[in-house]
């Protein structure tokens, strides 16, 4: 099958941010978006921006794509480019901030391929592993479920060649520390289970964990969600590659490369056309 066009989320935990003293990007920013580029995807999807200083270095190294950031009360913003010869449709969907305006919105971009609209909702949703983070968490993706009825009512019937994506923090929840926590593994069993129940799936990686930290090892946060019927090219049998502190052999590598980066890995996708 053809490809329609490749993506690459990362959430790169504030892109350096600012030097809060000095007023300046710090050093990491240039190294993140030379690695955005180095991907050639035709939209990227940055999460965690909270600087428009780093507009005039995307603009230089990723000179083919438009480039749209969410707005709000929010520090933590989701900034997406996409390739200038893939014609698209942009919305910023606040109704995914839970009624709480200091949450991420999410952002909706639709690129058309050949007639075939193909809706891409990127999410940042809520992380701590406490009960009320954990709720507001499952409301969030509840709602990213939900709105595939939204496009398939706006296409009369018709099936939508929807998929969510980003950081979706299953971290699962701990409750007082007793036998009723959740882990961030059952979450995630229960994420895979609530896409079958709607005729979607949770897309295969080709490495187990996409979050490292020194201090808390390896977790599973980012993940990809599409209808059933879409099909994604393969790496090594998987339809998501990873990569990032996970090509790491030792712990010094992987630290190496967060303190560089980030501690999330890279999530690459190629969509095939329909």
């Amino acid at each position: 099958m053809a490809k329609a066009f490749s993506i690459l989320v990362w959430n790169v935990e504030h892109f350096g941010a600012t030097d809060k003293k000095k007023k300046k990007p710090k050093k990491k920013i240039k190294p993140i978006i030379k690695k955005i580029a180095a991907s050639k995807a035709d939209i990227v999807a940055i999460i965690e921006v909270r600087s428009s200083l780093v507009a005039a270095e995307l603009m230089k190294e990723l000179p083919d794509h438009f480039f749209f950031i969410t707005e709000g009360e929010q520090m933590q913003e989701i900034l997406v480019g996409i390739r200038k010869s893939l014609p698209a449709f942009i919305t910023q969907k606040n109704e995914f901030q839970a009624g709480q305006t200091t949450l991420r919105p999410g952002l909706l971009v639709t690129p058309m391929v050949d007639g075939e609209a193909y809706p891409l909702l990127f999410l940042h949703v809520k992380s701590m592993p406490d009960p009320r983070g954990f709720g507001i968490r499952n409301y969030m993706t509840k709602k990213a479920f939900d709105f595939r009825n939204v496009l398939k009512d706006a296409i009369d019937g018709e099936t939508p060649n929807y998929i969510f994506l980003g950081d979706l923090n299953t971290m699962g929840m701990n409750y007082f520390g007793s036998d009723k926590d959740i882990s961030g593994g059952r979450e995630i069993k229960e994420l895979a289970a609530a896409a079958k129940r709607r005729n979607m799936r949770l897309l295969s990686k080709d490495h187990s964990a996409t979050y490292w930290s020194e201090e808390y090892g390896e977790s599973d946060l980012d993940h990809v969600v599409a209808m059933d019927h879409l099909k994604f090219k393969t790496f090594g049998g998987k339809e998501v590659r990873v990569s990032g502190w996970n090509n790491k052999n030792t712990d010094a590598g992987r630290k190496e490369w967060v303190k560089k980066y980030s501690d999330h890995a890279m999530l690459y996708l190629e969509v095939q056309k329909v």
